[in-house]
């Protein structure tokens, strides 16, 4: 068996307008990539192969976690979110997101537009999807320990491709998954298995519930 640990970044400027000025880690972020690499230390052994997504975000993480990548692939990169919500009030007229409840609403509308192609953005969901697809297969092998750096994206579509998601359940899986937080699956030759969702070990102590973050 394989083993295939997938990692979000921890948060990045949730407050930005657009992906050049959300690509970065907040201070936050900073310390919740050192947390999760104190506990990854403590408590797993090395991996066969680290890969990190090319975003700023990405990096920042896997440096803080104390992972130097032996790849960067540009394939683990987060869907351009932005571009999206654009698209999504050029050609539908739905505003962006004013609030939490209103981007749940907006991720699932979104995500639905974007698949029935009657939005773009900067690439076509099936684009994504099969560039994500090719990456996870190339690194996966049954007998290899795999960790990857990327977006909570990219970790909803490999938990479609496991689980056989629906959009709205991908959408469902994709909002609450917490910044810095550790997905596991178990690889064979039959398929790819989840062993564990949005963990989040470095945070569990009552007094780092502050530090838990989705956005």
């Amino acid at each position: 068996m394989g083993e295939l640990y997938l990692v979000r970044h921890g948060q990045a400027n949730s407050g930005a307008t657009t992906e050049e000025d959300y690509d970065r880690l907040s201070g936050l972020g900073h310390a919740q990539a050192r947390r999760l690499g104190d506990w990854m230390r403590d408590h797993e052994g090395p991996f066969d192969q680290v890969l990190c997504g090319s975003m700023r975000r990405h990096r920042e993480t896997a440096k803080g976690m104390g992972y130097t990548p032996d790849h960067i692939d540009a394939r683990l990169n987060e869907m351009e979110y932005f571009a999206l919500v654009r698209d999504m009030e050029v050609n539908h007229g739905i505003r962006p997101p004013a609030s939490s409840e209103d981007f749940a609403d907006h991720m699932t509308q979104t995500l639905n537009a974007w698949e029935q192609t009657t939005i773009a953005g900067a690439e076509p969901f099936s684009t994504f999807e099969t560039r994500i697809q090719a990456a996870v297969s190339e690194a996966t092998k049954p007998g290899k320990r795999v960790l990857c750096i990327t977006s909570a994206g990219v970790i909803a579509m490999v938990m479609r491709g496991a689980l056989g998601l629906s959009i709205e359940q991908m959408a469902h899986v994709l909002l609450p998954i917490y910044n810095s937080s550790l997905h596991r699956f178990r690889i064979r030759p039959e398929g790819t298995f989840l062993l564990t969702f949005n963990g989040i070990p470095h945070l569990d102590a009552p007094d780092l519930a502050d530090q838990r973050t989705h956005l």
